[in-house]
């Protein structure tokens, strides 16, 4: 009887994984591409695991601040009061602002989607579509991608608080797929082929347009530091910068950042 509390440690020892950890905390714009570059890492670093969470831009910020965190992620620059951090561009993102693929409009001009987003246009008929109410879909306070989409299209305008808001690209997307009066804006990596993103003053939100600064809506995607990478932590940091990194970035509809350097 003496030999179990021994026995029953050994078997609890052997079932341990035996596996370092580094978290990655923050925009959930970011979050669906930083899994993809973490699940080949694992691969071919079977011994590390990389636990990918989300939150938003300023949540992944605080994180890195407080230390809850190894690795922040933010798809905003950062605000004048939380410069410190140590910045490395993952990649630029576009924005694109997507309709239902059933809806008729390919083009909407700046004034026109800040006129939506602000609640003085209220019918598609008034942009030469069909006699329906527009229902637009935000994203939350604290999300990089409306911050972004603040700055770049409101200007000093607010988003109206009739407008739908979701917590994440992937609920902004679901539900413009599936409502034929809806408008939203996400990644334009992340839009498929159950929602179409329209062009903003004639110019289609595609790579070689975000490359060629055609299509002027583009922001960063980031990842933060409170020091120096060091062990695991910058052995995943060189691999998303790395080629191979930034090709399953690149194939998944972001521009990487080595091809913005060799720019």
């Amino acid at each position: 009887m003496r030999s179990l509390p021994l026995a029953l440690s050994l078997l609890l020892l052997s079932c341990a994984p035996n596996k370092s950890s580094v978290i990655i905390a923050g925009s959930t714009s970011v979050q669906p591409f930083i899994e993809k570059v973490a699940e080949h890492f694992t691969e071919k670093y079977p011994g590390i695991r990389i636990d990918v969470q989300g939150g938003g831009s300023t949540a992944g910020v605080q994180a890195v601040i407080n230390g809850t965190c190894d690795i922040g992620v933010s798809s905003r620059n950062l605000k004048p009061e939380e410069r410190g951090l140590k910045v490395i561009l993952l990649a630029l993102d576009g924005i694109a602002v997507i309709l239902h693929r059933d809806n008729p409009i390919e083009d909407l001009t700046v004034a026109q989607v800040r006129s939506i987003f602000a609640g003085r246009m209220t019918n598609w008929q008034e942009l030469g579509g069909i006699d329906a109410e527009i229902i637009p879909v935000t994203r939350e306070e604290g999300s990089g991608t409306r911050a972004s989409f603040e700055a770049m299209i409101m200007a000093e305008e607010v988003i109206s608080d009739a407008c739908l808001v979701q917590d994440s690209n992937g609920a902004v997307r679901e539900i413009i797929a599936t409502t034929p009066q809806g408008v939203g804006y996400v990644s334009v990596g992340l839009v498929d082929d159950r929602e179409k993103a329209v062009a903003i003053n004639g110019v289609r939100p595609t790579i070689a347009n975000l490359i060629t600064e055609k299509y002027g809506f583009a922001r960063p995607f980031l990842m933060l530091l409170r020091d120096d990478p060091s062990g695991d932590v910058k052995k995943f940091i060189d691999y998303a910068r790395s080629e191979e990194g930034q090709e399953i970035l690149g194939g998944s509809g972001l521009i990487p950042a080595n091809m913005i350097a060799a720019d």
